[in-house]
């Protein structure tokens, strides 16, 4: 799986559970709606010949940014424009035009001119690098050829941001550009855009080509072991007996998936094959159940070690380690999928549902046998915490022992086929060319797959980072970010929680069609700041984890909520009904932001041991105020006035505050004990 936001090359089989064919969405149905909403999933078809040609360029893409990541010490401009040059050819030779304009085995021409004449400037770039970086300002912002170069480098990196990404981005981009035009000269502008490291070379793509690049890589190759279904059989047996278990199950693999993958679409689509239809089988309605896969998964970018490429641009950004940041986020990504459980458990107990039999779930005895599966995850963390090794060369090293693990499922499978008569070492053979090879195996047909779709994963980011690069390099030419300042901060008068929301609403609305990524991007470049000026006063790690958090929640927030609508379409439910009820089940990622940003203690940001507990305590149990207010039972039905009071003690309880603290749990306690003595009553009558 990668961690990033991109959809898995074929979409898995709905389900392996024995439900209803007519009641559960098939793959087709995913890939429809994914089709209809998503630009991601719009690709070209090569089959044959010239989809080995492809395979084979995406796949040695993949190697080349190994290869330029760990071993490459030449220019920044040459690594990066090298790595922007693939990334059109790549880029073009998988995303058509229009959607629907695919047809197996063709390009059109005009496609084919785009994706030459728009690679070219950057392997010129790349070959002269000395020479360009040497020469002046004043030569080259005068220069019609070099000039000319940039137009055509900026244009086509933007026509397949249109493709890839979406117009959203582009909007933001191009309003900035008409801004930044009007107000610096022609050539100062393509001068710092494209042959500074202040555009398009940026600190997004220079993240992209030197980090993410290698850990969508490691993604895929780990995706290929059958972690997920090892994370999904684990989560069974935690939680499969429990009431509502599936729904359990499915709060808990997501969580776990989301460890390694930030791809809050790609980990709907694979453990909701699984988990929705279940669900459905259990007694969920369609629409709650493809709610749950989706706000779960969703939290994968939210999840530690990995958290997805976002993290990686909040270490450069901020300057703090990637290893911090990871074990800052423990506490807010437990407390967003504790309130997704609650909610859960709550709409169990509501519909009286039970769990899953003990007999038809994995044993613990044999699930721990694979344990094994975990050894690139724990090695992997142990790297990057103890800093022995650099961020990429901790993936790299993650990567050989994936594939060592999976060599490990090979010779296992060997053995039990030589038990069953088969000879040993033919075995072996077959299963490393062989691409079925089994879900918790290695052959070499896996490996080139990996590395396919370590290429292919790249695209849409790369894309997207390149934008952010420019939105970046519009601020800092015209000295807009003075001027957004004091416009947020006129509008807030100043204060924080008003600050804060304006800049909630900035990251949905930017977040419905643009990728995490390129979201935290612009926003790190522009309301962050804000939230941490004077004026506002937000501690810098929580104003770039405010941020982070709203980008991600866009996945699953009406209108645009491509997480929901693909749980919808496993589940054969109505994608905004499946929208709204995702949101109301993530609603702890709309509170947990700003209680960190309002009281940094959740972040672990001057405070003590105690002040920590406090926090954790409060906000807990006002989730579960607020949960279940949301959902109306708590023993019993609620009536809709303690609906109310409930919804307003759970909020006090999360408002940092000693006093706060305590009106909140007298109203969440009381209503608790009510609500519990009149189910009582109601019992012995």
């Amino acid at each position: 799986m990668s961690f990033l936001k991109r959809k898995p090359d074929t979409a898995p089989q709905t389900s392996a559970a024995p439900v209803d064919s007519a009641d559960v969405g098939t793959a087709a149905d995913v890939e429809e709606v994914m089709k209809k909403y998503d630009r991601e999933s719009n690709v070209r078809v090569w089959e044959g010949v010239p989809g080995i040609v492809v395979k084979a360029l995406m796949a040695g893409f993949s190697l080349f940014c190994l290869y330029l990541t760990l071993f490459d010490t030449s220019l920044p401009e040459f690594r990066l424009t090298i790595f922007l040059a693939l990334i059109i050819i790549i880029g073009y030779l998988n995303y058509p035009a229009k959607r629907g304009h695919v047809r197996v085995n063709y390009m059109p021409w005009y496609d084919i001119i785009i994706m030459v004449v728009g690679c070219l400037p950057f392997f010129y770039f790349a070959f002269n690098a000395n020479k360009i970086v040497n020469t002046s300002y004043t030569v080259l912002s005068k220069d019609p050829l070099m000039l000319a170069m940039a137009v055509v480098g900026i244009l086509t990196l933007v026509e397949l941001c249109r493709r890839s990404v979406g117009l959203p981005i582009l909007c933001v981009v191009g309003c900035l550009l008409v801004y930044t035009f009007a107000n610096v000269r022609f050539g100062k502008v393509l001068y710092d855009l494209f042959f500074t490291t202040n555009g398009v070379m940026g600190t997004p793509i220079n993240v992209c080509q030197k980090y993410i690049v290698v850990f969508i890589i490691f993604g895929a190759f780990l995706e290929r072991t059958g972690i997920s279904n090892f994370f999904i059989n684990l989560a069974n047996c935690v939680a499969g007996s429990a009431a509502g278990g599936p729904a359990k199950v499915a709060v808990i693999s997501s969580a776990l998936c989301g460890m390694v993958s930030g791809s809050s679409v790609g980990n709907t689509v694979t453990t909701g094959s699984v988990t929705i239809p279940m669900m459905k089988k259990t007694g969920y309605r369609g629409e709650f159940a493809g709610a749950v896969e989706a706000a779960a998964s969703t939290g994968g970018q939210i999840m530690p070690p990995i958290m997805g490429a976002a993290a990686f641009l909040m270490a450069e950004y901020t300057g703090i380690p990637y290893a911090r940041i990871a074990l800052l986020a423990i506490l807010p990504a437990v407390l967003y999928f504790t309130g997704i459980f609650m909610a859960v458990h709550l709409e169990a107990k509501k519909l009286g549902l039970k769990g899953i039999p003990k007999e038809e779930l994995p044993k613990f005895s044999v699930l721990i046998k694979k344990i094994y599966l975990l050894a690139p995850l724990v090695i992997l963390v142990v790297l990057v915490s103890n800093g022995t090794r650099t961020m990429q060369s901790s993936a790299a090293i993650a990567i050989i022992v994936t594939i060592a693990v999976g060599l490990i499922g090979n010779i296992i499978n060997a053995v039990t086929a030589s038990r069953a008569g088969e000879r040993f070492g033919r075995h072996l053979v077959m299963s490393l060319v062989r691409r079925d090879s089994g879900a918790e195996s290695i052959s070499l047909p896996k490996i080139v797959d990996a590395l396919e779709a370590g290429g292919k994963g790249t695209i849409t980011v790369a894309a997207a980072c390149a934008m952010a690069g420019i939105v970046a390099g519009c601020i800092t030419s015209t000295g807009l970010a003075n001027t957004l300042l004091r416009g947020i901060v006129s509008l807030s008068g100043g204060t924080a929680i008003i600050a804060l929301f304006l800049t909630m609403l900035c990251c949905i609305v930017l977040g419905m069609g643009v990728p995490t990524t390129a979201n935290y991007c612009i926003m790190a470049s522009t309301c962050a700041p804000i939230l941490m000026s004077d004026q506002i006063g937000i501690p810098m790690l929580a104003a770039h984890f405010f941020v982070f958090y709203f980008g991600i929640v866009a996945d699953i927030t009406p209108p645009v909520a491509l997480a929901a609508y693909a749980g919808s379409a496993i589940a054969k439910a109505p994608p905004m009904k499946t929208a709204l009820n995702a949101t109301k089940l993530a609603i702890a990622a709309f509170i947990v932001p700003y209680i960190f940003a309002l009281n940094p203690a959740m972040l672990f940001i001057n405070t003590t041991p105690i002040q920590v507990v406090q926090i954790v305590i409060s906000s807990l149990v006002g989730l579960f105020g607020v949960a279940a207010a949301l959902n109306g039972f708590l023993y019993r039905n609620i009536n809709p006035l303690f609906r109310v009071i409930l919804a307003a003690g759970g909020l006090c309880m999360m408002i940092p505050g000693t006093l706060t603290d305590v009106i909140g749990l007298a109203v969440v306690v009381g209503i608790i004990l009510f609500q519990r003595a009149m189910a009582k009553k109601v019992e012995k009558a």
